[in-house]
C-alpha cells in the first residue's frame, strides 16, 4: 500500500467531462472523499464551465480551457480554506461540469385556455403551443437557484418547471396586451417576439437565458373560428353584389313554388321579383357606398332613403322593398290589398290595403272583377 500511494502522489491528476449525453445540464465529478491534487489539470470543453463547491459553498467558476490547479488561480477557494502559503498536499472541493450548449427544441403548451377580452368578440378563450431553446449563461446563479447539490441534472428535471413559469407570464401579458384575437393566427411570428420579450427576464432570474421563442398553433373554439372567418369575408368581398346573388337565389327558389305567388303566377314572375329585387337591394348598397365616400369630400349628405316595407309571401318574410318596387309588385298581382305589410315603427303586421300611405300602390290597380 505504501508503494502505491507514493506512486498515486507522482501521477498527474486530471479533472474532465467528456459528455456523451444529449441532455445533461450538470454532472458532478466523481472523486473519491472529492480530494484533488494540487497542480492537478483541469480541462474544460467548449461549451462548458467548471463549478468549485467547498463544504456547500461555490467558490471560483472556470470557463473552457486548460488550467492547472494552484492557488494563485483558485483565489476564492484558497480564501475560504485560509491558504496563506502554496503547498502540494491534496484539497477537498466538488467540482460540477455545467453544460452551457444550447438546448433546442424544448416544448411549451397551455393546459388550461387563456382568457382574453377582444374588443370586437368580447371575453374569448384561447389555447397555444409551440417551442423554446435556452442555455445556462450563468452557471454560479445556476447552480444556487436550481441544481443545488444534485449530482446529475437533465434538461427534463426543468423542462416542468420552465413550462409553468412561461405559461403563468405569457397569460399575464397576452391578457394585458392590445392583440385583436383574429390577428394570433395571421401574425405568429409577431406574437412570438412578444412573448419571448416578455418571459426572457424570468429565465434571467434562474442563470438561463431563452434563445428562442416560437408560437407555432393557437386553437380558439370552432364558433369563434367561424365568426373570425365571416368577419374577414365581410371586409374583402364585395357586399353589393353578394346581396344581389343572394336576393336572386332566394326569389328563384321561392318563385320555383306555385303556392308563394298564387296559381298562374309561374316562373315568369318570380325571376321578374327577383330581377326586381336584386336591383333595388343594388342600387340601395350603391347609395350607402357613395354616401361613404362622399363624407370625406366634404359634400351634403344624401337625400333620406324612401321608407320601406317587408312584405309576407306564402308565409315567409320577404324585402324590404321601396314604394316603386310595392307598386310593380302589385301590378304584377304578387302584392294585393290583404297582403301582411311590416315597417319599422308598426307594431305588428297589416294588411297593405289599411297602410294609408300605400294608398298610391294600388290607385293605379284595377279593382278585381266582380263575381
Amino acid at each position: 500500500m505504501g508503494l502505491l500511494s507514493g506512486i498515486s502522489h507522482e501521477l498527474i491528476d486530471i479533472i474532465e467531462w467528456t459528455d456523451d449525453s444529449s441532455d445533461t445540464l450538470v454532472w458532478r465529478f466523481p472523486r473519491w472523499q472529492n480530494e484533488i491534487k494540487m497542480g492537478a489539470q483541469l480541462v474544460v470543453r467548449q461549451a462548458q464551465a467548471a463549478v468549485f463547491v467547498n463544504e456547500g459553498k461555490i467558490a471560483d467558476v472556470f470557463q473552457s480551457g486548460t488550467y492547472t490547479l494552484e492557488t494563485k488561480n483558485i483565489p476564492i477557494l484558497t480564501t475560504l480554506r485560509g491558504w496563506k502559503y502554496g503547498f502540494n498536499s491534496p484539497f477537498k472541493a466538488e467540482v460540477y461540469f455545467v453544460n452551457t450548449r444550447q438546448f433546442t427544441d424544448q416544448k411549451w403548451g397551455t393546459k388550461n385556455p387563456i382568457m382574453l377580452n377582444d374588443d370586437k368578440f368580447g371575453m374569448v378563450d384561447i389555447r397555444a403551443f409551440g417551442t423554446y431553446a435556452f442555455r445556462v449563461n450563468d452557471p454560479k446563479k445556476f447552480m444556487e437557484e436550481i441544481v443545488g447539490t444534485n449530482s446529475q441534472f437533465t434538461a427534463e428535471d426543468i423542462s416542468g418547471q420552465l413550462r409553468s413559469m412561461m405559461v403563468t407570464k405569457l397569460t399575464e401579458e397576452l391578457a394585458k396586451s392590445n392583440f385583436g384575437v383574429e390577428k394570433f393566427s395571421a401574425n405568429v411570428s409577431e406574437i412570438s417576439d412578444f412573448c419571448k420579450e416578455k418571459v426572457t427576464p424570468t429565465f434571467d432570474e434562474y442563470g438561463l437565458s431563452l434563445t428562442k421563442f416560437v408560437l407555432e398553433n393557437v386553437s380558439m373554439p370552432p364558433e369563434l373560428q367561424k365568426e373570425i372567418y365571416q368577419y374577414s369575408r365581410l371586409n374583402k368581398i364585395d357586399m353589393s353584389k353578394l346581396t344581389q346573388m343572394n336576393a336572386a337565389n332566394a326569389i328563384e327558389t321561392a318563385a320555383a313554388n306555385p303556392g308563394i305567388a298564387g296559381a298562374g303566377m309561374g316562373m315568369g314572375v318570380g325571376f321578374g321579383m327577383g330581377n326586381m329585387m336584386a336591383n333595388t337591394i343594388g342600387q340601395n348598397m350603391n347609395q350607402m357606398q357613395q354616401q361613404q365616400a362622399q363624407n370625406n369630400a366634404a359634400v351634403p349628405p344624401p337625400l333620406p332613403q324612401a321608407v320601406q316595407y317587408f312584405v309576407a309571401v306564402g308565409g315567409k318574410q320577404s324585402g324590404p322593398f321601396d314604394e316603386q318596387a310595392l307598386a310593380q309588385m302589385a301590378q304584377a298581382g304578387t302584392l294585393q290589398r290583404d297582403t301582411l305589410v311590416w315597417k319599422t315603427g308598426m307594431p305588428a303586421w297589416q294588411q297593405a290595403g289599411q297602410v294609408a300611405e300605400l294608398a298610391n300602390v294600388f290607385s293605379s290597380t284595377p279593382p278585381p272583377l266582380p263575381a
